[in-house]
């Protein structure tokens, strides 16, 4: 894969007017864009609309965790949209899984990926939500994405720590996408398992999500450059 259609800037703003300037300003550099639960409620899917009439891919992070029927419902709004990526909560079970994967059908552009344990949490975390014993953050990390490839995901979401192990054990075909990415000697902000983007391709992430390091950058375009020649090594 090209480095740039590795590369997802995440636009997470608090109101469209930031996010357009930075869409702006990266030009054609960038090719897809990540849009979550703030901007989306803030701005609306009029600017998801205006992404994909630009010519831009779409990843809609909205890690669904409802009914299985509510999933699916938002499944075909965000396949309705157009856009290329739409995120469900493993921590749901097969039940969500299935019905978001059987609601994505109708549409052959949309991937349907599996957020397995958020890029924030440890395994004192985990522990806190009743994951307790031996089980490290990287094993409930794998026994989620096996949930979700025995329920037809198109993918994972994880942290670039977990890339290596999830490409051992999904093998060449699954979308292994990473937030919590950054620069070497950049901070990694709430991200408790980071890495750096070209750490994550080697270990076999197939798309790497690059938020403040672009788009709190004094160039945009610049730093999204930073980014792809860190892949290109």
């Amino acid at each position: 894969m090209e480095p740039t259609s590795r590369i997802i800037v995440a636009l997470d703003f608090d109101n469209r007017r930031a996010a357009d300037e930075v869409v702006d300003r990266l030009g054609e550099e960038c090719r897809f864009y990540k849009v979550g639960m703030e901007l989306l409620t803030a701005a609306g899917p009029d600017l998801i609309e205006h992404l994909i009439a630009k010519g831009k891919d779409v990843f809609l992070d909205l890690k669904l965790f409802e009914i299985p029927n509510s999933v699916a419902g938002a499944v075909r709004a965000a396949g309705a949209l157009g856009v290329s990526m739409v995120t469900v909560h493993s921590m749901g079970g097969t039940g969500i899984l299935a019905a978001a994967v059987a609601a994505a059908r109708d549409f052959p552009h949309l991937r349907v990926l599996a957020l397995t344990v958020v890029t924030s949490m440890t395994s004192s975390d985990l522990a806190d939500i009743g994951i307790t014993g031996s089980t490290s953050t990287e094993e409930q990390v794998l026994r989620l994405a096996r949930l979700a490839e025995g329920a037809g995901c198109h993918g994972v979401i994880a942290s670039p720590q977990e890339a290596g192990p999830l490409r051992a054990a999904l093998g060449a075909g699954t979308l292994i996408v990473t937030p919590g990415v950054a620069l070497p000697g950049e901070a990694p902000g709430e991200h408790a398992r980071p890495g750096t983007p070209r750490a994550a391709v080697a270990a076999g992430a197939s798309h790497v999500v690059v938020g403040r390091t672009v788009t709190r950058a004094a160039d945009p375009a610049a730093a999204f450059r930073l980014v792809r020649a860190s892949l290109e090594l």
